[in-house]
C-alpha cells in the first residue's frame, strides 16, 4: 500500500477537505479524491462520507483512521531521524506566530537564518488565531501569555515584561493641559492612578480594554481603570499610535524597548512591574510531539534564542 495514499487520507480527515489537502500541497482536488477512492477500494469499505457541504468519518473509517494515524507519523519521525542523521538540514519547517511577534522578532532573523541553513524552506504563518498545529501540519508555534493545558509540548523561550508608555508629543500636550486648568507645572502622569484621566490605547482582550495591573517596588499591588476613543487588535498598530501620539499605550518589551532607547516612547513607570492579566507571562515555543523534535525545529529554536530574545 503506497504510504503516500496513507499520508492523504489522513491529512483529508484532519482538514475535512480535499480541496485544502490539494492547495497544501499544490496539486489537483481530483487526485486526491481519486487517490482515496482508490485506497477505499483497495479495503473494501467506504472511509468517508462526501455531502456537498463537509466530508465525515464512517465507522469503518473511523476504526481505519485511529489506527494508521500513528503509523503515519511514526514514518513520518523515521524520515525526518534519517535526514537529520546525514545532517541534511532540508526540507520545509513550517512555523506559526502572532502577527506582531512574528514581524518583530521572527522576520528580521530570517535572512541570517536562511545563510546559515539554505536548504530549509521556511513556511512562515503570521496570524493572531489560535492555529490547530496537528491539522495544519505545523512544527513549531510561538505562543504568548498563559497556556491552555493541552497535549502540546512547551518550552519557554523568553520572559515577557509590559511597559505603560506614550510619545512625547502626547505628555507635552497632557501637561499643557494640566497648566492651563492648575496653572501649575506638572509631569504627567505622576502615578499609576492617574492614568483614568488620560487617553489610553486599549487592546480588544479581557483585562487589556478595561483595566492595568501595577505592582510596585513593595509588592504591593493596584489595579487602574482605564479608557480611551481607540481600540486596536494589533500591538504593532497600537505601538505606531502610540509614537505618533494619539494616547498611552501598554505593550510588551520586545516590542517598545527599541523605541523607548531611541526616544520615540517614554517609559511612564519604570519602577512598576505592570500587566493586564500576570505578572508571570512569557513567550513559549509550541510543538506537537515530545516523543521526536526534528532537527530543523531544534535548530529553529536554538537560533531564536540565541539572537537577544532571552532576558
Amino acid at each position: 500500500m503506497d504510504i503516500s495514499v496513507l499520508k492523504l487520507f489522513v491529512a483529508v480527515v484532519r482538514k475535512g477537505s480535499f480541496a485544502a489537502v490539494a492547495r497544501d500541497r499544490n496539486i489537483d482536488p481530483s487526485s486526491v479524491s481519486r487517490a482515496i477512492a482508490t485506497l477505499e477500494t483497495e479495503l473494501g469499505n467506504r472511509l468517508l462520507q462526501r455531502t456537498t457541504r463537509k466530508l465525515s468519518l464512517t465507522e469503518a473509517g473511523i476504526t481505519y483512521f485511529e489506527r494508521i494515524e500513528p503509523l503515519v507519523e511514526e514514518i513520518q519521525q523515521a524520515s525526518d531521524a534519517l535526514k537529520d542523521f546525514s545532517r541534511r538540514l532540508e526540507g520545509t519547517l513550517r512555523a506559526t506566530a502572532s502577527v506582531a511577534f512574528g514581524l518583530t522578532c521572527i522576520v528580521p532573523i530570517l535572512p541570517a537564518f536562511k545563510a546559515r541553513y539554505p536548504r530549509l524552506t521556511i513556511d512562515l504563518l503570521l496570524t493572531d488565531s489560535v492555529v490547530d498545529l496537528v491539522a495544519e501540519r505545523v512544527d513549531l508555534a510561538v505562543r504568548l501569555g498563559r497556556l491552555e493545558d493541552s497535549s502540546l509540548i512547551a518550552q519557554r523561550l523568553m520572559p515577557v515584561e509590559y511597559r505603560v508608555c506614550a510619545s512625547a508629543d502626547y505628555l507635552r500636550r497632557a501637561r499643557e493641559k494640566v497648566k492651563e486648568k492648575a496653572g501649575e507645572k506638572a509631569e504627567i502622569p505622576q502615578s499609576p492612578s492617574e492614568l483614568s484621566q488620560h487617553d489610553c490605547l486599549c487592546f480588544p482582550l479581557a483585562g487589556f480594554r478595561s483595566r492595568w495591573i501595577f505592582r510596585d517596588k513593595a509588592g504591593q499591588i493596584s489595579e487602574v481603570a482605564v479608557q480611551g476613543r481607540m481600540v486596536i487588535s494589533n500591538a504593532i498598530a497600537l505601538q505606531q499610535c502610540a509614537i505618533a501620539g494619539i494616547g498611552v499605550a501598554l505593550l510588551p518589551n520586545w516590542l517598545v524597548d527599541a523605541d523607548i532607547a531611541a526616544g520615540r516612547l517614554v517609559n511612564l513607570f519604570p519602577t512598576y512591574a505592570v500587566t493586564a492579566t500576570d505578572f508571570n507571562t512569557a513567550a513559549w515555543f509550541v510543538y506537537p510531539s515530545r516523543k521526536y523534535v526534528p532537527m530543523k525545529v531544534k535548530v529553529f529554536m536554538d537560533f531564536l534564542r540565541q539572537t537577544n530574545l532571552t532576558a
